[in-house]
């Protein structure tokens, strides 16, 4: 199958509701385990079919914005979604209530039955003009930054075409080019500041309709977090700010020194080398082909699938007008095929993302026969474990990319995966203040914002821009406004990469065997159940950041960057 030549189909909600409806009477007559379980299934190829659907369209809209007909189909998804959502509910509850559910569990597993009670706790019908609201409003965001057409130099730019001026070794090209994605943002502060205002009302109003304190109670449930709570991720934010904020300080003054800068200003602190940091050697198409290569050696398994992806157009990676900002992996299910968007601009961070989104990828083919949709993919942190170990996995390989400034790559990659451990840690805590004090002003969410910053990055300035001074970089932050609460995951994957990453230094065959079985595994179990089956640490038990951190020190040390 080729990408460009699937449909753009809208989900058929008639069609639907009646398959669930028939599904859901045989469930009620249903006698035995056996004949739930393959309702299940039954089940499940309906949530493929639109699950596929809404992907494609997903996908289309956010290439391109400005697509009358793929925003007019994702704006009908948005509305749709939820509904779709109401008429499996019954279906769920009707399974549960079943008397042999531990014959049940014995064929598809404990966990797939703790999710539905979970989604139970998440999901009601009363919550459904809140999730279409929620919907739009994500879009109305995506919209907005989508839409960036910035000048410069005579040309017109999107703000992630425009990352590529900002590790210029020039310091006033790239003091000029944030100045002027500073005044986009200042630009569009209150709409952008209305939007989010309405998201954290409307996200409040959902928590307490479905019975919880806050909104951050609710999406950790939501987020299927069955094996830790919020408590312990704030007792995690604390082993970072003691084992790695000393680490940050250290990087960001050798930095510093690097530069010949006394006092760097955040403009900097995407330059790492005062000639200048590694350049990919190409544009984005040539970086598929080294791509190739590096996977064909790698391992004859991923340099298939990589082939695959390439030929059959599962690539979004060029930075074009009407393109939402970032990066991301999806699943077309139906297909048993993952999809990776990206904005690519030149510099290192195509790369990086590059080689994350496969990691997320390879993941998703590794277990796309797993048996159950649902099983496919594990909870979102651990999601992000395959991305960032392949991050570090193909490290022997970067010479493919940047020659003779592959050293100077890698430890510029390897700093960037540490230093920006407490800026994470910013984002969660500022969310947690943001939903547990739901009626503070755009101003006072600000505030507490740079407050917060001067905790967590106490050497990031913004002299010049006072914009930024007031608190408001977060604005900049895609998943504080589309993903509540996702972005800590990339911390506590990042620790876990780490051990993958010391010990593929030691024996590369063995942890990448290690590595493919995580892949394989899938979301079969819960994230701290799937560190114990794959003998990695847990990031949540003290000590465990400190372990990790640690030998990375030695191997930055390493490397020639002279």
């Amino acid at each position: 199958m080729n990408f460009n030549d699937l449909p753009l189909t809208i989900p058929n909600l008639e069609k639907v509701k009646k398959q669930y409806e028939d599904i859901l009477q045989e469930i009620k007559e249903a006698d035995t385990a056996e004949k739930v379980v393959s309702l299940i299934h039954k089940k499940d190829r309906i949530d493929v079919e639109v699950s596929s659907d809404v992907s494609i369209i997903n996908i289309r809209y956010t290439i391109d914005t400005t697509n009358k007909e793929y925003k007019e189909a994702n704006e009908k998804i948005n509305q749709i979604i939820p509904v779709i959502s109401s008429y499996s509910l019954p279906i769920v509850k009707e399974i549960l209530a079943k008397p042999f559910r531990k014959e049940m569990e014995d064929k598809l597993g404990k966990f797939l039955f703790d999710k539905m009670e979970n989604s139970l706790l998440a999901f009601d019908e009363k919550i459904i003009p809140n999730l279409i609201k929620d919907n739009e409003l994500c879009s109305k965001h995506d919209e907005i930054l989508g839409s960036s057409k910035i000048k410069y130099n005579g040309e017109i730019y999107t703000i992630t075409q425009l990352g590529k001026f900002t590790n210029s070794p020039d310091r006033q090209v790239r003091k000029e080019v944030s100045k002027l994605i500073e005044n986009f943002f200042k630009k569009n502060n209150e709409e952008l500041g209305k939007v989010y205002d309405e998201m954290v009302k409307n996200r409040n109003d959902i928590a307490l309709k479905m019975g919880f304190n806050n909104f951050m109670e609710y999406q950790y449930k939501s987020l299927g977090r069955v094996d830790y709570d919020f408590e312990d991720v704030r007792k995690y934010r604390d082993q970072i700010y003691r084992v790695v904020l000393p680490i940050y300080k250290k990087l960001i003054r050798k930095q510093s020194k690097l530069l010949d800068i006394k006092t760097l200003q955040f403009y900097d602190l995407n330059l790492d080398f005062k000639d200048g940091n590694p350049q990919p050697n190409g544009e984005i198409d040539e970086l598929v082909e080294y791509a190739k290569k590096m996977y064909n050696q790698m391992s004859p398994d991923i340099g298939s699938f990589f082939e695959m992806m390439a030929d059959s157009n599962l690539l979004s990676l060029k930075a074009t007008p009407g393109k939402v900002p970032g990066g991301y992996m999806t699943t077309i299910l139906k297909y048993k095929v993952p999809f990776i968007f990206a904005n690519s601009n030149g510099t290192t961070a195509d790369v990086d993302t590059l080689t994350h989104e496969v990691g997320h990828a390879f993941q998703y083919y590794n277990a796309r026969n797993v048996g159950i949709s649902d099983y496919t993919m594990p909870t979102l942190e651990a999601c992000e474990i395959h991305s960032m170990s392949m991050e570090f996995l193909t490290y022997p390989y970067m010479d493919l990319f940047f020659n003779d400034m592959a050293e100077k790559y890698k430890y510029m990659h390897l700093k960037d995966a540490i230093t920006i451990l407490p800026y994470i840690c910013l984002i969660d805590e500022f969310q947690e203040n943001v939903y547990l004090n739901v009626n503070m002003s755009h101003e006072e969410r600000c505030a507490k914002f740079r407050d917060l910053e001067k905790k967590w990055l106490p050497l990031k300035k913004y002299n010049g821009f006072p914009f930024y001074n007031k608190g408001t970089w977060w604005l900049k932050q895609g998943h504080v406004f589309n993903s509540p609460f996702y972005y800590i995951d990339y911390s506590l994957a990042q620790v876990v990469a780490f051990q993958f990453f010391e010990e593929s230094l030691k024996n590369k065959d063995k942890t990448w065997k290690k590595y493919v079985r995580l892949c394989k595994m899938g979301g079969k179990y819960p994230f701290l159940t799937l560190l114990e089956k794959n003998h990695l640490r847990n990031p949540f038990i003290e000590g465990n950041v400190k372990k990790a951190i640690k030998p990375l020190l030695k191997i930055l040390n390493s490397y020639n960057i002279d």
